[in-house]
């Protein structure tokens, strides 16, 4: 069995735990120097100024495509110094260049301002694409795990919204369903990096009294939209060790009963994070080919 891991609602204790288990990541990771970063921000919704970067290959033309990128943190952890390293790294393989947005998260800021700060971070890189060098028709959203569900959040808004137009999703085992709850029998404990307290205590953070209930937003759990038709194109993956497993493979079942090209991959031994946790990997090595194949189409 694994060590316990904090109660459900304990988010100071994973804001710390998470912040020095990606502080020993960021410390393992070669420096990518060949990306350049220039630091921007926009103006949220509520008037409240909102951080990002954009990166690009310093020694590259750019594609003309772009990428807006959604971190994860389980809702409740802000952006992390780790991003820097991994957004550098797609970039340089890729050469698609990536806005990076520290949008505000919960229980502080709660539903609907993450996904709001992340619409409105998509508005800019639409807004400035001519000047950014950026056709605004090759616009993709990524992100993973709180930023995946944030990323097929912004999907749904902009579709509803009228724009900006997307090209792809791409969500990487992405929280997109508030009401995950039944511990599957299946998935052993000690191999759950992301734990069904964890999931609940980011949700509960997110929605507060809503949550599990009957009148929770589509663009705080994508999961409960209706209509999944007119979403841009899709690519999904998931380790089979994930409690978010299920919820990614009935979402990609769904955008596919919706007439939407969706790709999905589902790995075999692989947990949460697990390109985190267990980067050298084979199956890992796989997934990472898939997502830079994807980023590399746009």
């Amino acid at each position: 069995m694994g060590r316990p891991g904090p109660p459900v609602g304990d988010v100071d204790s994973r804001r710390r735990n998470i912040s020095e288990g990606f502080a020993a990541l960021a410390a393992s990771l070669d420096p990518v120097p060949d990306v350049d970063r220039t630091d921007v921000s926009t103006v949220a919704g509520d008037g409240t100024e909102l951080k990002m970067s954009w990166y690009r290959k310093a020694t590259a033309e750019p594609p003309g495509s772009a990428v807006l990128y959604l971190h994860g943190g389980g809702f409740v952890v802000s952006l992390l110094p780790v991003y820097d390293t991994m957004i550098r790294a797609y970039t340089e393989a890729t050469g698609v260049p990536m806005l990076l947005v520290d949008y505000r998260v919960a229980p502080e800021c709660p539903h609907p301002t993450p996904v709001e700060d992340c619409y409105a971070a998509l508005y800019w890189l639409a807004h400035n694409a001519v000047e950014l060098g950026v056709d605004p028709n090759r616009i993709a959203v990524m992100g993973e795990s709180a930023g995946g569900g944030l990323a097929a959040a912004v999907a749904l808004m902009a579709r509803d919204r009228g724009g900006p137009a997307l090209a792809q999703q791409l969500l990487i085992y992405a929280m997109l369903d508030d009401r995950t709850a039944g511990i599957d029998p299946h998935l052993p404990p000690e191999y759950l990096v992301f734990s069904y307290d964890d999931n609940h205590t980011g949700w509960g953070a997110l929605l507060g009294s809503a949550l599990s209930g009957d009148n929770v937003s589509p663009y705080a759990a994508p999961a409960r939209a209706m209509d999944l038709s007119g979403l841009p194109d899709t690519y999904i993956d998931v380790g089979d060790l994930d409690i978010l497993r299920d919820e990614n493979i009935e979402y990609a079942r769904r955008l596919m009963a919706a007439g939407i090209p969706t790709e999905l991959h589902v790995m075999p031994g692989l947990p949460h994070g697990f390109e985190m946790v267990a980067p050298d990997a084979t199956l890992t090595q796989r997934v990472i080919v898939n997502r830079l194949r994807r980023l590399a189409s746009l």
